[in-house]
């Protein structure tokens, strides 16, 4: 459905919504005959992404998508031709309660083992669920979780092939965030491209360590700063200089969690009262870290950054508070309209006078934005972002939105009512010049059929609707990230 304009009333079914919430126990490769117009004959590479494939544990629903563990999937472009497989991470947890039929782990947002809080008392280790993103980088398929180390997969399999350290980087449980980004030219580095992620140790101070890596995976650089206060930190910006972090305005209150009752996230909450500071630490590894004060929001995703006449430049998608899970009721049952939806603000953080102003760029309801992987930290002119039916209020995401930062203008298009999205790729085509010449591609989830499909857009022309639609042969439950490798990865 083409979104021209559309009335703040939900015109989805939440039972729609809730089963493409059904866990996916099917795995398979194979070929994809079902295709709705033709894929373009130079798409060429693979799409990996990953999320929650398990919402339930043998007959113990998980307690939000959050905790359920991994499903890698991957669709390999060539020749006009698309294959596909899934694929669910062996971690140690999965396999072993699989054997078990029930949880053995509580789960980070809520999920908690059979037996009440007895059953739960004081048990802190944590299930790496693998989860959150995938990306592909120095040789290997990484699928990421960010409180522990990262599950290292066969790209053309999938198959898991175990925990990976990093060529001895990691410490056994030690974290890796899931939000790494590629700088595809560091000033540091004699122009070439590096990969930056980063780790948090959170508590009553906070230790944040930042690493660089080559594209064959060796280690460029590596450094620790600690910034004051518990600091709830998903995902991070780069420019050349800077790696950019948004220190949410909560507050941790461990005691639930230590005695069973909740899991650690719902132990965090959102201070109204206090501002949202902006740490801006130096990629150099120098110590003159800057930490600035904005207006209370909450951020889990950065859509960009860059340098401007000495101006550190961030759009982010802010929430007015914390979405913070609840315990006592099903996720599947949430009402939209009482949770703040996600907003695309700009934020210009003067380095100089160490002054912040921000703008409202987009309201409507909007997560997971990308772009043109060559502008990443530097200034972009376009955003794709996954977007809400509605243009005012919370919903589920049901479409894709293309956003011109030079014009102010926009393009929509949106699978509702029935079709419901998520977060949308963007590859270049090969040799283009021009910022928006490549493809969109959306995983969606068709609940009349109920399956997922793979549409393909021209990213000049996102209002026209899909040039090619990829029909699966089941439903993919809603996924968190991935990445596109312009290396063919199929069978």
């Amino acid at each position: 459905m083409h979104l021209q304009s559309c009335s703040t009333q939900a015109i989805y079914s939440r039972e729609d919504w809730k089963r493409g919430y059904l866990s996916q126990t099917q795995e398979s490769a194979y070929w994809i005959d079902d295709i709705e117009g033709e894929i373009p004959p130079d798409l060429t590479g693979t799409l990996f992404r990953v999320g929650p494939g398990l919402l339930n544990i043998g007959d113990y629903p998980v307690n939000h998508p959050f905790d359920g563990d991994g499903m890698a999937c991957a669709i390999a472009f060539k020749d006009g031709r698309a294959f596909f497989q899934n694929r669910f991470v062996r971690t140690q947890g999965f396999v072993e309660e699989r054997e078990a039929g029930k949880p053995l782990y509580r789960g980070v947002f809520g999920t908690q083992k059979p037996g009440g809080w007895l059953a739960n008392l004081f048990d802190l280790r944590l299930k790496n669920i693998a989860n959150t993103n995938i990306i592909h980088w120095g040789g290997k398929l990484l699928a990421l979780w960010e409180a522990a180390e990262p599950h290292r997969l066969d790209p053309h399999t999938l198959e898991t092939q175990g925990l990976d350290r990093l060529d001895g980087l990691l410490d056994t449980g030690d974290a890796f965030s899931a939000h790494p980004h590629i700088d595809p030219a560091s000033q540091f580095d004699d122009g070439k491209p590096v990969l930056v992620n980063f780790s948090v140790n959170p508590g009553l101070s906070t230790d944040i360590t930042i690493y660089e890596f080559a594209p064959d995976g060796t280690l460029l650089r590596q450094h620790t700063h600690a910034i004051p206060g518990f600091a709830f930190l998903h995902d991070m910006a780069i420019t050349p200089n800077y790696c950019v972090f948004f220190q949410n305005p909560v507050t941790f209150n461990p005691l639930p969690y230590l005695l069973g009752f909740r899991g650690a996230a719902e132990c965090v909450k959102f201070d109204p009262d206090a501002p949202t500071k902006i740490v801006l630490i130096p990629r150099d590894g120098s110590r003159n870290v800057k930490i600035v004060e904005t207006e209370p929001c909450f951020v889990f995703h950065h859509a960009n950054a860059w340098e401007d006449n000495g101006e550190v430049v961030v759009d982010s998608i802010c929430y007015e508070s914390f979405p913070q899970p609840d315990s006592d009721s099903d996720f599947r049952d949430v009402d939209f309209s009482q949770i703040p939806e996600g907003q695309l603000w700009n934020f210009r953080v003067n380095l100089q006078n160490e002054n912040v102003r921000h703008e409202v760029i987009e309201r409507r309801c909007c997560e997971f934005p990308v772009l043109h992987p060559e502008t990443v930290g530097r200034k972009n002119r376009y955003l794709f972002m996954g977007i809400a039916h509605p243009e005012r209020g919370n919903a589920p995401l049901q479409g894709v939105m293309k956003v011109d930062r030079e014009t102010g203008t926009s393009q929509v298009w949106s699978f509702a009512p029935r079709g419901f999205g998520g977060e949308p790729a963007f590859v270049p085509r090969p040799g283009a010049t021009e910022e928006d010449d490549g493809w969109v591609l959306l995983l969606v989830y068709d609940a009349e059929k109920h399956r997922s499909k793979l549409a393909i857009f021209d990213a000049k022309s996102i209002d026209a609707g899909p040039i090619a639609q990829l029909n699966l042969k089941y439903h993919i439950p809603y996924g968190l990230h991935g990445s596109f490798t312009s290396e063919y990865f199929g069978r």
